[in-house]
């Protein structure tokens, strides 16, 4: 989402100079490559890259493509096979072992949904929405459908380019998406079709402001996490020493959990190091309802704090348990504030994608799933 975020600020700052622009989407990708379906990149007319497609391979060579693309006006797809042992073509040593389909289109600011305006309305609330893309690998230098309908779970816009009769269809698809929470490349007549889960960018709820808080907000801000941080002393969560935050709550712990809009893409980390306050959070957390509540410091203390609760008449089941990370963080080793944070970071992210956090060595096949054909 944060790429998704700094390709629409790119093409409003080249709009506004009358630069046209294109953007290219990987579409498709067999085997091995650094960025999966769905990394998109925007390209200028001056040259400017905003995203990317690659881990620097190709950036090259789609520039030229789509400097091509906008000339013409018309969209390609170019294709990519780095299983060619002969990667000096490209000027680089690729270091992956995949064929990647980059679908390369000009946007047309003047059509009233063209793939930016899409992209944008994925941002508009935090339901997941679903994007279809179409791309013919059989007729790749003709002009392609593209970037041409969205889809929420209470309406779906489409642009003009769409073919006639294809809506119904695309809403069937997209209704597996979102049942399957996975992405999925479709054949649809002579085409292929990416339908692209694209869900809100992960809310990240920070209680506690002390000076172990400041990594913590800065790597999830790198991240591109939406970030609220909350504490009940105005002289710890303020600007001055958050300044990388927009959201920042000064409150009493009673009113916290009300002040928040909680859902499937929030984790939480109770770090006040003030007992009492954290307490009564997780008390009007239950049912907890969200996937992480990280609580930090020693084991003990998360069995305390269950214990005051369940003797207080707040009995957590055992779903509710599930959902607590205490101590919170992955075992990394690690002992400075820097090192906690990227260890509760990289926790929370391994939850939410339903990851154990395990070394890479250890998985038996792909990195990465492939997406279902």
């Amino acid at each position: 989402m944060k790429e998704i975020k700094a390709i629409i600020q790119a093409f409003e700052e080249a709009e506004k100079n009358g630069e046209q622009t294109a953007l290219a989407t990987v579409v498709k990708v067999v085997g091995s490559s650094y960025r999966r379906p769905g990394a998109r990149m925007l390209v200028t007319e001056n040259g400017v890259l905003t995203g990317a497609i690659s881990g620097g391979c190709l950036e090259g060579d789609a520039l030229k493509k789509a400097q091509l693309v906008m000339l013409k006006k018309q969209s390609m797809v170019v294709t990519y096979d780095t299983t060619d042992e002969d990667d000096a073509k490209f000027g680089v040593g690729l270091g992956c072992n995949g064929i990647i389909h980059i679908l390369i289109e000009p946007i047309d600011p003047h059509q009233e949904h063209h793939p930016i305006t899409l992209l944008k309305a994925c941002l508009e609330d935090r339901e997941p929405k679903v994007l279809a893309t179409f791309f013919d690998l059989n007729q790749q230098r003709k002009p392609q459908v593209g970037t041409c309908w969205l889809k929420s779970s209470q309406a779906f816009i489409n642009s003009n380019a769409l073919p006639t009769g294809f809506s119904q269809r695309l809403t069937s698809m997209a209704d597996r998406v979102f049942a399957e929470k996975k992405s999925w490349i479709a054949p649809l007549e002579h085409q292929q079709v990416f339908l692209e889960l694209i869900e809100a960018p992960l809310h990240f709820v920070v209680v506690g402001a002390g000076n172990d808080a400041i990594p913590l907000t800065q790597m999830a801000n790198v991240l591109g996490w939406e970030v609220t941080l909350i504490d009940g002393r105005e002289n710890h969560a303020n600007t001055n020493r958050f300044p990388h935050l927009n959201t920042i709550k000064v409150m009493e712990s009673e009113k916290v959990v009300d002040a928040l809009k909680l859902d499937k893409r929030t984790a939480m980390i109770l770090m006040t190091h003030n007992f009492n306050y954290e307490l009564q959070v997780l008390k009007d957390l239950l049912p907890i309802s969200i996937p992480y509540v990280g609580i930090l410091g020693p084991k003990k203390k998360l069995l305390k704090m269950v214990e005051n609760l369940e003797k207080s008449g707040k009995k957590l089941s055992e779903e509710d348990k599930d959902k607590l990370y205490g101590p919170a963080g992955l075992n990394l080793g690690a002992e400075a504030p820097e090192e906690i944070a990227l260890s509760i970071i990289s926790e929370v992210k391994a939850v939410l994608a339903g990851e154990k956090g395990t070394p890479l060595r250890e998985k038996s096949g792909p990195i990465h799933e492939e997406e279902r054909n």
